[in-house]
């Protein structure tokens, strides 16, 4: 058995034994707890050990891992259990407010400890949750839990949720593949992240709830890695521990590149940065000058990647490919077909602007949970539309210059402007709205909300309300309030024209 650590967080420590012996544990016990195969897992954590030996638990007993983003607001939380029929759920102890206890009320529930790095991260207080009939600690649910005796299946990607521009989550689901098309997969991932190196060293900078973060830190362990949780982003603290940790990988977005830029420069020059040899970024757009001062900094070791979860990678470069195609986020991976194609569905030449569409041996085998009609429009003659607007140059760079959906990305973050205005416009006093993403020079990108209204509205009321409903990464940084909305005489909004004109006003 692998007695070395494997993961490190804080002052703890957790090794490839531990993690083997624990998921063998955590399988027992909800096999004991009347759970069964296929059945849903929701794991409402921050980063913590128990992302991990919750993977390999489900190796043993094939259940689905749901990681349910912790910003969410419990009604929010409520739909996402609902709908794909968690059965059980892991939440951390701070976590569980008294609103979320009555929406996992019916629920078996077992509360994970808050890790200590997480409360001095977060500030937070001694936790003391109340445990109820449906409520097990963990710590005492492991001791009293029988191993699994299964057999282990191959690693099965968590159902994640993103959202759509109905402005209700859907789960990507992806039909099971032959083992040689895993492994292509596999193949392209470690080739655009740089896991054909040996000896990794990782630190994980972005929530595990997301599916880039979750991917790569779970790629770091299957690799034979060490990975390292950081609870917080805090760029001073990542550049310590890549010097104290000799680290060689990271997985970051354009948000942090910003922050680290922004040290004074006795800090920057306080530690050693010559351990890395790969640092991935997506999730986001780069603007071109933070990502030169980056490179300028950290030499050509940053790397770029675009994909969705729906498709995994799409594209790739690496510094001196982006130095020769600055602003491009990079050219197809091995075995990805890129098109752009008009609306009729030709497809354009180099240079033309379109949709831009994929195509790999797994792109027809993706759907959504429950949603039908929006898993019939992701395919087109055998690609997969990625609602994505842009261009290839001559030499097969891909270019992203807009989106079709109204998907902004703020600190990379996805967030549908739908969700936010489905409950902006129940506001007390507001009679329409419309919201869309604008650039930010710290977050790739904000909301900016236009409010229809007779009387103006106090922000912080507006605000306050807003967060009662939806997660506060969600609530618009900006808000105007004017007398009436332009229309199309069919009733749409004019969106467009706002955010021009929004945008015009601010040069």
């Amino acid at each position: 058995m692998d007695s070395r650590d494997i993961l490190l967080a804080g002052e703890r420590m957790l090794s490839a034994e531990q993690m083997f012996l624990q998921g063998k544990k955590v399988a027992g016990g909800l096999l004991q707890a009347g759970l069964q195969e296929g059945d849903a897992v929701a794991l409402i954590l921050r980063n913590d050990f128990t992302y991990f030996v919750l993977h390999d638990a489900a190796r043993y007993a094939s259940f689905d891992i749901v990681p349910v983003n912790w910003h969410l607001k419990p009604t929010e939380i409520e739909y996402i259990l609902k709908d794909c029929n968690a059965r059980a759920v892991f939440v951390h102890s701070d976590l569980l407010t008294s609103e979320l206890h009555q929406v996992l009320k019916d629920y078996v529930v077992i509360i994970v400890p808050t890790p200590e790095e997480v409360n001095v991260a977060y500030a937070l207080k001694e936790d003391a949750s109340p445990l109820s009939e449906n409520c097990l600690s963990w710590f005492d649910w492991l001791d009293s839990s029988d191993e699994c005796e299964r057999d282990p299946v191959p690693f099965c990607p968590p159902l994640f949720y993103t959202s759509g521009t109905s402005g209700r989550p859907k789960a990507v689901v992806r039909a099971e593949l032959p083992v040689e098309v895993i492994m292509k997969i596999g193949e392209r991932t470690r080739f655009a992240w740089g896991f054909d190196k040996q000896n990794i060293v990782s630190v994980m900078t972005g929530p595990l709830y997301h599916s880039a973060p979750n991917g790569y830190a779970n790629m770091v362990l299957q690799s034979g890695g060490l990975l390292v949780l950081q609870a917080k982003f805090d760029a001073e603290e990542l550049l310590a521990l890549i010097d104290e940790h000799q680290v060689t990988h990271l997985h970051m977005v354009p948000t942090m590149f910003n922050r680290l830029l922004a040290l004074p420069q006795e800090v920057k020059d306080r530690y050693s940065l010559s351990s890395l040899t790969n640092v991935t970024h997506g999730a986001a757009p780069c603007p071109t000058q933070v990502k030169q001062q980056m490179i300028e900094w950290w030499g050509p070791v940053v790397y770029e990647y675009y994909a969705m979860t729906e498709t995994g990678i799409i594209t790739c470069s690496s510094s001196e490919q982006w130095l020769a195609h600055q602003g491009s986020v990079g050219s197809a991976a091995p075995g990805v077909s890129l098109q752009i194609r008009n609306d009729d569905g030709s497809v354009c030449e180099a240079g033309e602007t379109g949709l831009i569409c994929v195509q790999h041996e797994a792109t027809a085998s993706v759907s959504y949970h429950n949603a039908t009609e929006k898993t019939e429009e992701l395919l087109q003659d055998g690609y997969l539309v990625t609602g994505d607007i842009g261009y290839l140059d001559e030499e097969g760079f891909l270019y992203i210059s807009d989106r079709k959906s109204d998907m902004v990305i703020s600190g990379g973050v996805n967030i549908y402007p739908a969700e936010v205005e489905n409950e902006l416009i129940n506001t007390p006093g507001v009679k329409d709205c419309t919201v869309f993403g604008v650039p930010d020079p710290e977050f790739g990108e904000k909301l900016v909300a236009f409010i229809e209204c007779d009387e103006e509205l106090e922000t912080e009321a507006i605000v306050s309300f807003l967060k009662e409903r939806i997660a506060s990464y969600k609530v618009p940084r900006v808000f105007e309030q004017v007398p009436s909305l332009p229309r199309e005489d069919s009733g749409k909004l004019k969106k467009r024209e706002i955010r021009e004109k929004y945008l015009a006003s601010l040069n």
